[in-house]
């Protein structure tokens, strides 16, 4: 997550606020064709650790091959609409300045193929995360990122087109990880040998899962990527710089809990393919919990030091980008406790209503915001629209989550969302009262001290208040195991 914000920084500085915008602006247009890979990968994900909790080898191998091969027809078809409808839009519809059209198309073609290797990797990815090898998917993700730091830190040396350069760069680094994935997966599973295995029936079952997760997926590719393209509509570059460094905050702060929520993700879905429903409820609860108070530990220095910290983090700081950021981070905050609800009504496979309801809600963000910005509304109006979508989204995931396996809202209602509603009003309360909420820090020290006290704050309350007395027995319990060893 440092690595990310520190490298946003520096590209920021050397390609500059206008091919920044127009980096985020491209690699918008090619992800709006990506939400067929995005169904699929949920499939995936769900079907290979349903097949491990079902302890079926056999029918393991066979999910592989099958969704590698239908990964293989999506890259196939997103090839195809990235080099005539989207090539056709960069090229007549896209507001850039004329010298650097040129530049964008090849940022374009290799966004594009890094959008394709991307696509090829998800079943390898899925496969390690299905077996709960944590630490392999850690250490490739670690080395990825390592590799785009050096990797901008040659951009600093380099001459010619910075812009081309970058995209070229994050392509390199976009192949080596898929290679180390396959290495990985070829020698450790039996399951990733691919085999090419026509089954009408799974390829139907498969598909009409994905189908349906396409609707929740365009809706958030649209929600993302077409309110870029919008704002570059109303706004131009600029505020596209500023939409492309808040949705770098959101995706760093997000991956974090993502791969909190990829540990627990496969356990959800195989208690729920070997009946054990009670563990599967526990799951979901303690999990949506803590994703919300490990976001609001993250997030809650930011928010309330915003302009410090974006002064410290970006030696120019597009216009826009504070208000944009502290509510892409409310909304998240939201969306953090989405998620094991998200993998409990897929662990039942029945997510066609679901997909409907919640695929409204995340698409009505994006012509709300042409009729906000259409109507001259300032740009900070669209994040408006975004944090109430979350919220929504939220209350449908749990009637869901009730509907589908038994997970009662009132239960969610009292374990997880009173909790963090009680954590975060103490919290603010309690940081009013110290004076944070008026910090106006002019240093890097007294940025320091404020951090200190708001983080020392929070932990103490989501420690006493958020948690319960088991699992303050268990923390204590940990701690006397690693401590009195070393004694």
């Amino acid at each position: 997550m440092g690595i990310t914000l520190y490298m946003s920084r520096i590209v920021l500085e050397q390609l500059g606020v206008s091919d920044y915008g127009i980096y985020s602006l491209v690699g918008g247009i090619v992800a709006l064709f990506g939400f067929l890979n995005s169904s699929m990968s949920s499939a995936t994900q769900r079907y290979l650790a349903f097949d491990l909790g079902k302890k079926d080898e056999k029918k393991l191998q066979k999910t592989f091959s099958v969704t590698l091969t239908i990964h293989f027809a999506i890259a196939f078809i997103i090839l195809f609409f990235a080099e005539t409808i989207g090539l056709w839009y960069l090229n007549y519809h896209v507001v850039l300045p004329p010298d650097r059209l040129f530049a964008a198309n090849i940022v374009y073609q290799f966004s594009v193929l890094t959008a394709l290797i991307g696509i090829i990797q998800v079943p390898y990815d899925s496969l390690i995360i299905a077996y709960e090898k944590m630490n392999i998917y850690a250490y490739i993700s670690i080395v990825e990122v390592c590799l785009k730091l050096g990797l901008v830190f040659l951009l600093v040396v380099y001459g010619g087109d910075k812009l081309i350069a970058y995209s070229v760069m994050i392509f390199l680094v976009s192949f080596i990880v898929r290679i180390a994935y396959q290495v990985y997966c070829r020698r450790n599973y039996t399951a990733s040998k691919y085999s090419f295995k026509y089954d009408k029936i799974y390829f139907k079952e498969l598909i009409n899962f994905s189908g349906w997760s396409l609707f929740g997926n365009l809706a958030v590719i649209l929600k993302i990527q077409g309110i870029n393209v919008i704002l570059n509509l109303f706004y131009g570059l600029v505020v596209n710089s500023a939409y492309a460094l808040t949705q770098q905050v959101n995706t760093a702060v997000y991956l974090f809990i993502t791969n909190f929520q990829k540990a627990v993700n496969p356990q959800i879905i195989k208690a729920y393919s070997s009946d054990d429903i009670s563990k599967m409820h526990h799951l979901i609860l303690i999990s949506s919990k803590y994703s919300y108070f490990l976001i609001f530990i993250i997030t809650i220095p930011v928010i309330l030091n915003i302009n410090y910290v974006l002064s410290l983090w970006l030696k120019v700081v597009p216009p826009h980008t504070n208000v944009f950021v502290i509510l892409i981070l409310i909304s998240s905050l939201f969306e953090s406790m989405s998620g094991p609800l998200i993998k409990g009504i897929q662990s039942s496979g029945k997510i066609k209503n679901y997909q409907i309801f919640v695929s409204i809600v995340f698409m009505a963000p994006f012509p709300i915001a042409y009729f906000l910005l259409s109507d001259g509304m300032a740009p900070e109006s669209v994040f408006y629209s975004i944090v109430v979508s979350h919220f929504c989204a939220l209350g449908i995931r749990c009637y869901f989550c009730q509907r589908l396996i038994g997970l009662k809202i009132i239960k969610f209602i009292e374990e997880v969302i009173f909790k963090t509603i009680l954590v975060t009003f103490l919290s603010l309360l309690i940081l009013f009262l110290f004076g944070c909420f008026n910090s106006y820090t002019q240093s890097f020290s007294n940025f320091l001290i404020d951090t200190l006290i708001i983080e020392v704050v929070v932990i103490l309350v989501v420690f006493l208040i958020g948690m319960t007395n088991i699992e303050r027995k268990k923390i204590f319990s940990f701690i006397k195991s690693k401590v009195y060893p070393l004694c």
